[in-house]
């Protein structure tokens, strides 16, 4: 599984969207359900699905699916 594809899966299991709406390149304004409070449980499974630990200034920076992406792979995630 790719990166992507875990995102995907994660995501779309803390937004309660199905796994084709998380596309490479969705942002927070294209579902409902990534608001304030979508976005810090997405940060949570993040956090607990990719083993890492993301700082509160983070949060702002985090999105978008590229974004979200490009963080795990400065975390050596790819």
């Amino acid at each position: 599984m790719t990166t992507f594809e875990k995102l995907q899966q994660t995501m779309a299991a803390t937004l309660k969207v199905t796994p084709s709406k998380i596309t490479p390149t969705t942002r927070d304004e294209d579902l409902q359900g990534w608001d304030s409070l979508g976005q810090v449980n997405l940060i949570m499974a993040l956090e607990q699905e990719f083993g890492v630990y993301i700082e509160v200034e983070d949060f702002g920076d985090l999105k978008s699916v590229p974004a979200i992406l490009a963080y795990l792979g400065r975390q050596g995630i790819s």
